[in-house]
């Protein structure tokens, strides 16, 4: 997977600075640095493009396409152009479809909520009236301003993975990949039963080749099968962009409810603000207490220690 966007140059150098120990030796022409992180090669260029390459590129390019849109009110559209034309027409019209999201992947902070939904062909109407589309191209008080009226009108099953049970999964090996395809098999299961075959096709939006999204929930005692996984899912089918909406509505009410309880201001993404919210809570509460509201084996937890402020 290959995602290519251009930055802002305040976001431009929060990354120089965010990457700074995960440089590449040799960098490319034009470029300012390439790094790798885990399984994802970024490249920055001098005219501010910026590009992610592996199987988890979209996991690392929305921590910075979040900073976009907290940063500059900017909604990065990473679709190609031949999809960008197809957007508001979903792929799946005269369908009733089962599909499946989720947010938090690439958030330092907060659970990570995945929601199935099940839309009729009664309901399409609806969501395309509303204006859904995937959570990523809609800022926060979009979401927030929508959310409630899909949660309420569309049938869904949504499950949030706290931080301490994601903290557990990742002591125990299991990668980002594993830990969303467990997830997902999870809500589709259980919307599969609730609809009892009302559904046309079931859409999940690919985030792993298909054969290892089945080797991930091989353990599973009940796996939802017959999966159609499609790139940009969102932008083709609306049952997963109804459960983009409903995810993020959930997760943006988790961090807002997080930061009353801490009284600071808890900030999404995983970038320098994040680094410095993530120090003052180790500094009044303790490194530990970091298990119970973060993912501790994102490199934002190894900055914090090399701080030795607790």
């Amino acid at each position: 997977m290959t995602i290519v966007f251009k930055v802002s140059d305040n976001v431009k150098e929060k990354m120089i600075k965010y990457y700074e120990n995960l440089k590449r030796e040799k960098t490319p022409p034009y470029a300012i640095f390439q790094a790798q992180e885990e399984d994802t090669i970024i490249t920055l260029y001098n005219s501010g493009k910026v590009m992610f390459q592996g199987i988890s590129a979209d996991i690392d390019a929305n921590i910075w396409i979040d900073q976009e849109r907290h940063l500059n009110n900017r909604i990065i559209d990473i679709n190609p152009k031949k999809e960008k034309d197809k957007k508001d027409k979903p792929t799946f019209i005269n369908c009733a479809t089962i599909g499946s999201d989720e947010v938090g992947t690439g958030d330092y902070f907060g659970p990570i909520i995945v929601t199935a939904s099940f839309v009729s062909k009664e309901n399409m109407n609806f969501l395309i009236d509303l204006g859904v589309r995937d959570s990523k191209k809609l800022t926060d008080e979009k979401i927030i301003k929508i959310g409630k009226e899909v949660i309420n009108k569309i049938p869904h099953v949504t499950f949030a993975l706290d931080n301490k049970s994601f903290n557990k999964f990742s002591q125990q090996g299991f990668n980002m990949n594993k830990i969303k395809a467990i997830l997902h098999n999870k809500v589709l299961v259980e919307m599969i039963k609730k609809e009892k075959g009302n559904y046309d096709k079931i859409v999940v939006d690919q985030f792993v080749y298909p054969k290892k999204y089945y080797d991930h929930i091989s353990d599973a005692k009940e796996k939802a099968t017959n999966i159609t996984f499609l790139t940009h899912a969102e932008d083709k089918c609306l049952s997963v962009a109804a459960s983009s909406i409903i995810s993020r509505y959930i997760f943006l009410e988790k961090i807002k409810k997080m930061s009353e309880e801490l009284k600071i201001d808890i900030p999404k993404g995983a970038g320098s603000k994040v680094d410095e919210v993530a120090l003052q809570i180790v500094k009044d509460k303790g490194f530990d207490y970091l298990d119970n509201i973060a993912k501790i084996n994102f490199k934002n937890t190894d900055k914090i220690k090399d701080t030795k402020v607790y």
